[in-house]
Order: C-alpha cells, then sequence, then structure tokens
C-alpha cells in the first residue's frame, strides 16, 4: 500500500557563502525545519497548523514558501489525492539561515515519499524554488540546494539548474552565530545596487573560482586569500549591528574567512577544527560587547540534505 503520511526534517543553510551571491550554500545540519505531510481525499494542497520558531506565518497555502512549493509539485503532478501538511519551525524567521528554504524543500520531499512514483531530487528543487519565492520576491536556490542535497553546493542556472556539491577540504568547520534580531530578506535585497563596477566583478569572479578551486585542492591557502566578499558583503553590513568587529575578532581568532550567512544577520566563518572554538567564542564576545545576545553552533559541513524521519 502507498504511505499515507511522511514526516521530512531540511536542515538550515547559509546562502551565499560570501563570494557567491544566489549560487552557492552549504547546510547547517544543527537546526532545521520539520514538515509532515498526509494524503486526504480532499483535492488541493492545505496546512493544518505551523508550530516551533514560527511567529506568525500564513496558513493559506499560495502565500506561504512550503505550500506555493507543495502547490507547484500538486498543479505539476495531479497525484490524484490532496495534501495537509503541519509546519515544525525549527529556524528562526528573518535569520539568514534558509528558513523559508528549509520549509519548502521539507514539503516536497515529504510530499515526494507519498507518490507511487517518486521524482527526482532536481525536480524537487524546481518546485521549491517556487515557494522561496514567495519570501524573497525572486527566483534562486542558494539556500534550497544545499538544504536539499546536503554539503557545499552550487547551482548554475535557474530555468534548468545544474547542481554541484563541491567537496569540503578535511578538518574545516563552520562557526554559525546568530544574533538575536529579525532582517528581512526582501528588506536585504532591496538595498541591493543593480550594477557592479568591471573592476569588482573580475574581483569577485577570481574569488569565486579560487574558493572552489581551494576547495577541491585542499589548499587552505587559498580558500582564505578568496574568501572575500567585495560586491554583496560592503553594502549589507550596515544592517548587522557590530559587523565589522565580529568579523575582526574571527580573523584574529584564527578564522578562514568570516562574513554574512544569506541576507543576515547571522554571521558565519570557517576554520580548521583546532580553531573553530576560538572563533566562535570571538564572534560571540564582539556580539556580546555591543549587548546582542546570540546563538551559536560549530558544525561540520556534511553532505547530509534533507531526509524522510522514521515513523
Amino acid at each position: 500500500m502507498s504511505r499515507q503520511q511522511a514526516t521530512a526534517f531540511a536542515p538550515a543553510s547559509v546562502g551565499n557563502v560570501a563570494i557567491g551571491f544566489d549560487i552557492l550554500g552549504f547546510s547547517v545540519d544543527a537546526l532545521g525545519d520539520r514538515v509532515t505531510v498526509r494524503r486526504t481525499p480532499v483535492p488541493g494542497v492545505t496546512i493544518k497548523a505551523i508550530t516551533g520558531v514560527a511567529g506568525e506565518l500564513p496558513l493559506e497555502a499560495a502565500r506561504n514558501t512550503a505550500g506555493q512549493a507543495l502547490l507547484a509539485m500538486y498543479e505539476a503532478l495531479a497525484p490524484g489525492f490532496g495534501l495537509e501538511m503541519t509546519i515544525e519551525k525549527g529556524i528562526p524567521l528573518g535569520s539568514g539561515l534558509g528558513g523559508s528554504a528549509a520549509s519548502a524543500v521539507g514539503a516536497v520531499v515529504a510530499a515526494n515519499a507519498l507518490l507511487d512514483t517518486p521524482r527526482s531530487l532536481l525536480e524537487l528543487l524546481q518546485f521549491a524554488m517556487q515557494g522561496e519565492a514567495v519570501a524573497s520576491g525572486s527566483l534562486h536556490v542558494d539556500n534550497i540546494a544545499p538544504s536539499l542535497y546536503g554539503g557545499l553546493v552550487l547551482t548554475v542556472g535557474i530555468d534548468h539548474p545544474r547542481v554541484k556539491q563541491i567537496p569540503v577540504p578535511p578538518g574545516v568547520q563552520a562557526v554559525i552565530v546568530h544574533p538575536h534580531m529579525f532582517l528581512g530578506t526582501r528588506e536585504a535585497r532591496a538595498i541591493l545596487n543593480k550594477s557592479v563596477a568591471l573592476s569588482d566583478f573580475v574581483w569577485q569572479t577570481a574569488n569565486l573560482a579560487g574558493f572552489i578551486s581551494g576547495c577541491y585542492t585542499n589548499d587552505l591557502d587559498l580558500v582564505r586569500a578568496s574568501f572575500e566578499d567585495v560586491v554583496i558583503e560592503p553594502q549589507r553590513q550596515a544592517l548587522i549591528p557590530g559587523f565589522g568587529a565580529v568579523r575582526a575578532a574571527a580573523m584574529e581568532a584564527g578564522a578562514l574567512g568570516c562574513s554574512i550567512s544569506g541576507a543576515g544577520p547571522t554571521m558565519f566563518a570557517w576554520s580548521r577544527a583546532a580553531s573553530a572554538g576560538a572563533v566562535r567564542a570571538a564572534m560571540v564576545a564582539a556580539f556580546e560587547a555591543r549587548e546582542i545576545t546570540t546563538d551559536h553552533w560549530v558544525v561540520d559541513i556534511a553532505n547530509r540534505g534533507a531526509r524522510i524521519e522514521a515513523a
């Protein structure tokens, strides 16, 4: 018999990774969203409840990231039954940790487990993209792809995306520090200039190429040298109180690089495992010096994306 209900866990994610605006991201398995989807005889997509650290989110499917992702899936596949879901938010809203993406990913992964013929990860990515557009106002996959695939992920293209998991050098960990403040994705995108100076384009392109090359060759010196965003970070850093001091503290403690997670306000760093604890302590202390409390984690960047949980 076909499965009647499934629950999926979709991890948080760091978008952009400094030098890969809208195309590069990595998963953060320390927190995430859980979405339960069940078959119903009533056609269409409904949201039964939203719990956890959600705040006020719309229950109307077309206005909800997970709901819109399921609507796209439902309309494309016409499964012959309705879909009802419950969302348990584990990612704070406006944190820059891919909360809207995780809900959309969790929804399509859970629903996929109910289909008589499950769809590929690439198809699920395209359905989830429609949900992310509800939150940010545009189609981009730097949070969706890592939440779905796991690990460090490069996605090229929107209409016909190509997804590549990039190897992370052994012994490297990520430090995640989330200050207790809200920063909306639309607000953070609205301040960005629509054009880039040619010199900055060349610099940023070189940094992205150097970073990816360093990951493939385990060249941490090249990763460190390339870990600099010269386009987006200079525009967004003013939205995060103490950004400069936090970044400087991370680098002084031995980080390979430090920047903004997605649209912010969360900040992240990459570090050798031996220095990760010191990097986290330095970043937390820099925020605390401005009387800003934080949540913080040190995580491995593992190739483990969204998955179905045991009943």
